[in-house]
């Protein structure tokens, strides 16, 4: 049986070489970020956000903490934090999974059915029960304003919007290479 150590590399490793961005923060690999594009066929297709990943000591035995470092309008996604209310990463989670689960089946799954009987952002949830019209069009406007690759350049990074979030902002909260790719507002 391999170590926890071996097994976050082999996992992190698959990662890198599957079709998705990896960037590492303070050259480890208990943390980085991952480019995360939206599900096809759902209001979060042509998003892009990045994901950022933080591996316990005992991973796999313990889950991954996952968080959007963009902002995205979902019940299950805490809009300030990022963080995410899904039960195969928070309870139910088995060293059965690795990376890629979360990526190609948990996270996709959340954007496609999300749960607004238990959410974490209470306004979408409330939005999405009572007006499913008005709550697609928000989320597609997050998307545009939020999500797309390449907008560094523009308003995406310090609208007045996000800047009561400094994790959103301009990435600064915790490290200037957090996000990298948005300009200086």
């Amino acid at each position: 049986m391999s170590s926890p150590s071996k097994r976050r590399d082999m996992d992190v490793m698959k990662l890198m070489m599957s079709d998705y961005t990896v960037e590492p923060i303070n050259d480890g690999i208990n943390e980085f970020n991952v480019e995360f594009h939206g599900p096809k066929e759902s209001l979060y297709e042509g998003g892009v956000w990045k994901v950022r990943v933080e591996l316990p000591d005992a991973y796999p035995y313990k889950s991954p903490s996952i968080g959007f470092v963009n902002k995205i309008f979902h019940p299950n996604v805490d809009e300030l934090s990022g963080s995410v209310c899904l039960d195969v990463i928070n309870q139910s989670w088995s060293p059965m999974y690795d990376l890629l689960n979360v990526f190609e089946v948990f996270l996709p799954q959340l954007l496609l059915y999300p749960n607004p009987s238990d959410p974490l952002n209470g306004d979408a949830a409330s939005l999405m029960m009572k007006d499913k019209e008005q709550y697609d069009q928000k989320v597609k406007e997050y998307c545009d304003r939020y999500a797309k690759k390449h907008q560094g350049d523009d308003n995406s990074a310090s609208g007045e919007e996000v800047s009561d979030n400094e994790a959103y902002s301009d990435g600064r909260s915790e490290s200037e290479d957090e996000v990298t790719g948005h300009g200086d507002p």
